[in-house]
């Protein structure tokens, strides 16, 4: 193993980055073969940090290993030098897995001894910019540059992004000069009411009376819905979605509704209504309504009766199968005639057909290139809400831009997954002559050492890796509730990871800080000891007994204290003593006192018992008041006369960043399970001041870390979670 490690690190890797790739197999063994392959290549001259980053990032993303020598000798022979170049090596090998591979083709695909000169970058920029001169000099600094940079990348394929970029930036200070003031102010926003001036809106010749009949019903007021589905719990992703969502409208004075967008009846229950509200008020947020799409079930069947009398939709009957992916069979049903399509529409609804025998069908195509997307299908499963009154459901492509439309929404807040659908939108919006919202996408937010998908914590759940939805484990967020984590931290988190276009993955110790900072401010202290040691004060009478008063935030005294017992028994952890004193260590030994946290007292061992095994078991100590002994090094916490708990501590669940990914975890993610993402401790000790706790309660146990009340508990004991350490452990970064 050390040697593997010596060999990742030769080429520029950490020492962590190392051991973390030996956890990989699959990537070890890639990684291992292609070092090897390049050190026979190079020989004395070895591989450069450069090459190795290269290497490195071609071993993990190969998924033909016979391409390995080829394509480490390209790396080392200096034919592919840039990342650029080789992601078109790896599409142009799996695009050609067959034998030989045609070295002409290979080497002008990825652009192998390919000088873009400084010339050929003036003239590539100066092309483009010659292109969006007028604009550029009417909109000046608040021009979209970036597309200024796409377009001469793409003309400049092999060209250095960094040299393209400082061109661009040359000749557009060329052209416009120094930023004046005006250039410095932010660019106005779309206001509410001008959703025509956004970028992607379609506008008709009903659009601006749509508009005005619209502004007359909201009276110019924003409109912002949350829309999930009711078949499953919400997890961390959503928090940013619900923040997104409610947050805008609040701080636009406007209005957010909670809709269900309910149109699949096979997989909805009561349960996830109830707990997709609870979770919304739980963040903060009190919707303006609570909605369903099903309230609007009749006017979206009147109105997909409209669409076909337009000549806008058609009843088929293709099979699923066929439908699937982006290259489905035209339907040789695309042009029957309109009033046979409504014949048969009605004859859906009423039951005449089974399940899959038809479908209806709108005639589009999609950003992505889907061809006429479904808009109902024949389901004969009773709705949670309307009973069996419909056999017929709505897909979401035509469900969610008309309820929003129903609803005056003014903008339709959604992922960066569904820019594809944004066309559609618009399009079923105009094919029906109603008010259409404007539409506006962000990144999602994930979150790395986790899955969230519905089915794949199904399947945790069947393998009882975790016990259900709210594992403490998960980061649902019911889970993270039952953990401890504050709203208030949530929504700290969703705020400083901010909104942006571009997908955000973030590590899970950026949440817990944010947790830190709440719990910091808002848990009261308690002592617990989790592991304990019996101590006993030989110089204090057997019945003594005083109260202590523990402040519950030490910083600031004010804020409350409560009092805890203090007797000749006391427990204290096993880890804050030592039988033999070692370097650095500050806490109780034979030689070395301790002082108690709160109780004004140093203790001194006397005597310290063992089991017949030699464990220890007990310490008899004597004490002295704190303000006439030796300052001692260190001071502990302990507890007396304490209640027994139960104490659950969880770490990551999964051992690999990115358990999903099967580059870095081949066998699948239930493969990659943390076997110590839960460790229980039946026999804790905790002081009394938690005695009165209710569920979801949160404390600090000194020196300990944060810890929540969970609802196992019972009047006989209580147990908590874990919700995060003290301090951030640095071995998570």
């Amino acid at each position: 193993m050390a040697d593997t490690v010596a060999l990742f690190t030769s080429i520029g890797l950490s020492e962590q980055k190392a051991k973390e790739t030996l956890k990989n197999e699959a990537l070890s063994s890639a990684l291992k073969d292609a070092i090897v392959q390049a050190q026979r290549v190079r020989g004395a001259s070895g591989v450069d940090k450069a090459m190795g980053t290269l290497l490195y990032s071609m071993a993990s993303r190969l998924k033909d290993t016979k391409r390995l020598a080829f394509l480490s000798d390209c790396i080392v022979q200096c034919k592919i030098i840039t990342e650029l170049q080789l992601a078109a090596a790896l599409e142009f090998v799996k695009s050609h897995p067959q034998d030989p591979i045609n070295q002409r083709e290979f080497e002008e695909a990825c652009g192998v001894g390919v000088v873009i000169t400084p010339e050929q970058i003036e003239d590539g920029v100066e092309s483009v910019i010659k292109k969006h001169k007028e604009q550029l000099l009417k909109e000046r600094y608040h021009f979209n540059m970036g597309l200024l940079m796409g377009e001469a990348r793409s003309a400049l394929k092999w060209a250095d992004g960094k040299v393209v970029k400082n061109e661009v930036d040359m000749q557009v200070l060329h052209l416009l000069g120094p930023k004046t003031e005006a250039d410095l102010e932010k660019k106005p926003k779309v206001t509410h009411g001008e959703n025509y001036k956004t970028e992607g809106y379609v506008v008709t010749p009903k659009t601006m009376d749509l508009l005005k009949k619209h502004m007359e019903i909201t009276g110019g007021q924003i409109r912002s819905r949350f829309p999930p589905e009711p078949n499953g719990i919400l997890h961390i992703g959503h928090a940013k979605a619900i923040n997104f969502n409610f947050g805008y409208a609040k701080a636009n004075n406007g209005i957010c509704f909670l809709r269900y967008d309910d149109t699949n009846p096979e997989k909805e229950e009561e349960k996830y209504f109830t707990g997709i509200k609870d979770m919304v008020e739980w963040l903060g947020y009190e919707p303006h309504a609570v909605t369903h799409a099903s309230d609007n079930f009749q006017q979206l069947y009147d109105l997909a009766v409209d669409l076909i009398r337009r000549g806008h939709a058609y009843v088929c009957h293709q099979k699923g199968e066929e439908l699937k992916g982006h290259n489905a069979p035209p339907s040789p049903w695309r042009d029957r005639p309109i009033e046979e399509s409504l014949v048969l529409f009605e004859r859906m609804k009423k039951g005449l057909f089974a399940e899959g025998e038809a479908t209806l069908r709108m005639k589009m195509v999609m950003e992505d290139g889907k061809m006429d997307p479904v808009a109902y299908r024949i389901k004969y499963t009773p709705h949670h809400r309307t009973g069996d009154e419909w056999c017929i459901y709505p897909t979401y492509d035509y469900t969610h831009c008309l309820c929003d439309s129903i609803e005056n929404i003014t903008h339709s807040l959604c992922t960066k997954e569904f820019q594809a659908r944004r066309s559609s939108y618009y399009w079923l919006c105009n094919a029906l002559d109603v008010y259409c919202p404007v539409q506006w996408e962000y990144g999602r937010l994930n979150l790395t050492y986790t899955v969230v998908s519905k089915r794949k914590i199904i399947r945790l759940v069947e393998a009882g890796v975790v016990r259900d939805w709210d594992d403490p484990r998960l980061f649902t967020l019911t889970a993270l509730r039952r953990r401890g984590f504050p709203a208030e931290a949530i929504n700290n988190f969703c705020a400083r990871v901010g909104v942006t276009v571009s997908q955000t993955t973030t590590e899970p110790h950026l949440l817990e800080s944010c947790v830190r900072d709440v719990l910091n401010d808002t848990a009261p202290r308690a002592m617990a000891v989790l592991e304990p040691l019996k101590v006993t004060i030989t110089n204090l009478p057997a019945n003594s007994k005083s109260e202590v008063r523990v402040p519950d935030f030490p910083a600031n005294e004010t804020k409350g204290s409560h009092t805890v017992p203090f007797t000749h028994t006391i427990f204290i952890e096993q880890s804050d003593f030592r039988e033999v004193l070692e370097k650095g260590y500050k806490r109780l030994t034979p030689e070395q006192p301790v002082g108690l946290r709160h109780a004004g007292y140093v203790i001194s061992v006397q005597k310290v018992i063992k089991d017949t095994q030699g464990k220890v078991v007990e310490l008899e100590v004597s004490c002295c008041n704190s303000e006439t002994a030796e300052k001692p090094k260190a001071f502990i916490h302990w507890v007396s006369q304490p209640l027994v708990c139960e104490v659950r501590l969880y770490e990551r669940l999964f051992l690999h960043k990115h358990p999903e990914d099967p580059s870095e975890v081949p066998n699948g993610f239930l493969s990659d399970i943390n076997p110590n993402s839960l460790h229980v401790i039946s026999s804790a000790l905790v002081d009394t001041s938690v005695k009165g706790a209710k569920v979801f309660d949160k404390f600090q146990f000194e020196r300990v870390g944060y810890f929540s009340l969970d609802p196992d508990s019972t009047a006989d004991k209580l147990v908590f979670n874990r919700t995060v350490t003290l301090k951030e452990d640095p071995g998570k970064i």
